[in-house]
């Protein structure tokens, strides 16, 4: 297991390194961007109209998360930033990856097959950071850079945030084929057959 601090945008060669297990700190500009940023984003992929993403996403992070936000003076503060469940993207996430080449997804609770197979063809990887640790998550918060597609509600929307020592967050699937999620599931249930065969 390696420890990695590491500044966005990132590299797909950076990102090969990393291997289940190890710990990240990121530095940089992260972006959120749950179920409608995935919707929206590869809506407009599909008609050909990359362009129309507000932000290039190539190397970056991408946070499941729907931050806590208040505008105060004209100036957006994060007053929660936790992770959402990722599995909620699973169906689109492999696509994401494809189409916008951003290296690493950060969530909770995990990933499965067609994600972990996008992040071995494409080259990124997950970060998993715990859940019930906002306030952690929320003091490597630097400032709002910026906020896109609003229209979709505070949570949905795309947030350009500036973060410091964000972390720790582990690798829980690499860009490899490894997957902790799906391991710990294929022990589980060669385990609960073991006991079923005894009865």
């Amino acid at each position: 297991m390696a420890e990695y601090r590491l500044r966005t945008p990132i590299s797909e060669e950076d990102v090969r390194k990393l291997k289940v297990g190890d710990i990240v700190y990121l530095d940089g500009i992260i972006i959120t961007g749950r179920d409608q940023v995935h919707r929206r984003a590869l809506e407009l992929a599909a008609k050909g109209e990359k362009d129309k993403v507000p932000v290039n996403l190539e190397g970056m992070a991408l946070y499941h998360c729907g931050p806590i936000v208040k505008k105060i003076d004209d100036e957006w503060k994060i007053f929660g930033f936790g992770p959402t469940t990722s599995a909620r993207m699973e169906s689109v996430e492999a696509d994401f990856i494809r189409e916008f080449k951003v290296r690493l997804i950060i969530g909770k609770g995990g990933m499965f097959e067609k994600t972990t197979q996008g992040m071995k063809e494409y080259g990124a990887a997950y970060l998993a950071y715990p859940g019930g640790t906002s306030a952690v998550a929320t003091s490597a918060v630097k400032r709002v850079v910026d906020v896109h597609w609003l229209d979709l509600g505070t949570p949905e929307a795309m947030w350009v945030v500036e973060v410091e020592n964000f972390g720790p967050t582990m690798v829980a699937i690499d860009s490899h084929g490894n997957n902790l999620y799906t391991d710990v599931l294929s022990k589980a249930k060669k385990v609960a057959e073991e006991i079923k065969a005894k009865f």
